[in-house]
C-alpha cells in the first residue's frame, strides 16, 4: 500500500524529536555536575542522586524512540512497538521525577509541563505507527 504524502515529513519530524532526546540524554548523563551546581544546584544534585534504573529507563524511552523513528522511516512493523517501549520509559522516568524527588515543590507546576509534552508526542508516534501498520503501510 501506497504511503500517504504526510508519511515521510512525519517520519523525518519524530527522528529528528527522538534525536534532539539522545542529544538530551548524553549532556545531562554526562554533565560536570560540580560546574552544573554553580548555576543550578537543585538540578546538580538530583542527577547525582538520580538511580542507575531511571538513568536507564531515560536511555531506553530515547533510544526506542529514535529506532522506532527509523523503523517507521524504512517502514517496518517494529516501529509501533519500540514506540511503546518507550512510552513505558518516559512514564518510568517521570514517573521516578514527581515521585521520589521534590521537583514540583522546588520548580512548581511549570516543571511538569515539558515532561507532559514529551508523553504526548510519544504515545501520538506510538498511535501513528499503530495505526500506519493496521493500514499495511508498515510490513
Amino acid at each position: 500500500m501506497t504511503a500517504p504524502r504526510s508519511f515521510r515529513a512525519i517520519g523525518i519530524i519524530l527522528l529528528l524529536w527522538n534525536l534532539m532526546g539522545v542529544i538530551a540524554f548524553i549532556l545531562q548523563y554526562s554533565a560536570d555536575l560540580d560546574q552544573l551546581a554553580k548555576t543550578d544546584p537543585y538540578t546538580a544534585r538530583i542527577f547525582a542522586a538520580m538511580p542507575v534504573w531511571v538513568w536507564a529507563a531515560y536511555a531506553i524511552a530515547v533510544g526506542a524512540g529514535s529506532l522506532g523513528a527509523i523503523m517507521l522511516l524504512l517502514r517496518k512493523a517494529a516501529a509501533a512497538p519500540l514506540f511503546l517501549i518507550s512510552i513505558v520509559g518516559v512514564i518510568v522516568q517521570f514517573g521516578y521525577s514527581f515521585i521520589h524527588t521534590d521537583l514540583l515543590a522546588v520548580k512548581g507546576f511549570t516543571a511538569a509541563i515539558f515532561p507532559a509534552v514529551i508523553l504526548v508526542i510519544a504515545i501520538f508516534q506510538w498511535r501513528y505507527a499503530s495505526t500506519q501498520l493496521a493500514k499495511r503501510i508498515l510490513r
